[in-house]
């Protein structure tokens, strides 16, 4: 029997495990940055996600639990494929030509992807008028973002643009792989899917740094070592647990919140310590782009 202190507790550690998501998380993208000096971008992640997801493997077996079965296997690689291999695969490669405080503010598109891709599935909802009126703030605030850079010309300006595209492929990967694991995944076992998942969606990045001859770049630092480990541990090991501790005994409306903050950290670490640039055309971009996902995301609610 559970008393109230005891749940007190609960929630106490549901909250400083949202807390460590929202810095975790929102500290990657200049462990990226950081990490692509010399890390290729598709071994970077190939190498973080297969090492992550075979630790966080070991350590479940270790402690009693079973990993998913067999049969689940194929329906986990197509997830890790999209959600991990897309959807991180594009952020970093982004990140060669996009300020990492920028691509953190793009991200933020992601729930609009996600409403486009769950209104073409079979069985999913439809496009609304609100929430086409919100998808348009939304669109409008990503051109007030990068449309002087992207129109900047030279290499410079095609490098950026190429980006911008790599970091809406992630938005779509993550926003089907989301969609698919809604109606095909239905894990017993959050943590021990995690870790399949990151296997295979790191093998795919794996395959994909191997194809197109990466390792002969490959090379660790005093500077991208420790992005690596920390990408690796906190980042991938860490933080999911900690975000599927938070969303086990938080409103799921509650903890979606990290995405609102995970931009603001990220912006403003790559501003201090990278000289990223950073302009009052940023924060207006992104308010509305936040205004969009509001407009979207509460007629959803509704």
């Amino acid at each position: 029997m559970t008393t109230a202190r005891d749940d007190g507790a609960v929630r106490t550690r549901a909250w400083i495990a949202w807390i460590a998501v929202c810095l975790i998380w929102g500290t990657t993208y200049l462990a990226i940055k950081i990490a692509l000096e010399t890390i290729p971008p598709f071994l970077m992640g190939g190498l973080r996600y297969t090492t992550a997801g075979l630790l966080l493997a070991v350590i479940l077996r270790a402690r009693g639990h079973r990993l998913p079965a067999r049969p689940t296997w194929g329906p986990l690689a197509i997830v890790g494929f999209f959600m991990i291999a897309l959807g991180n695969g594009g952020v970093v490669w982004a990140e060669q030509s996009v300020p990492s405080g920028l691509t953190a503010v793009l991200i933020g598109t992601s729930p609009f992807w996600m409403v486009g891709v769950d209104a073409l599935v079979p069985g999913g909802q439809r496009v609304l008028a609100r929430q086409w009126m919100g998808l348009t703030v939304g669109f409008l605030g990503i051109v007030i973002l990068v449309w002087p850079d992207i129109t900047a010309g030279g290499e410079g300006g095609r490098a950026f643009g190429w980006g911008v595209v790599a970091v809406q492929i992630a938005c779509a990967g993550w926003a089907v792989g989301s969609a698919y694991t809604r109606r095909h995944v239905l894990p017993r076992d959050i943590l021990g899917s995690a870790a399949l998942q990151m296997i295979f969606g790191g093998g795919f990045m794996l395959a994909a740094g191997t194809l197109i001859g990466e390792w002969d770049n490959l090379s660790f630092s005093a500077r991208t070592g420790p992005m690596f480990v920390y990408l690796t541990l906190a980042g991938s090991v860490v933080a999911f647990a900690a975000y599927s501790y938070a969303l086990k005994h938080l409103d799921v409306a509650v903890v979606s919140l990290y995405t609102y903050v995970n931009p603001v950290i990220a912006v403003v670490l790559g501003t201090l310590l990278l000289d990223e640039p950073f302009s009052p055309r940023m924060l207006v971009a992104a308010a509305v782009i936040l205004a969009g996902m509001l407009i979207v995301g509460g007629q959803r609610r509704r």
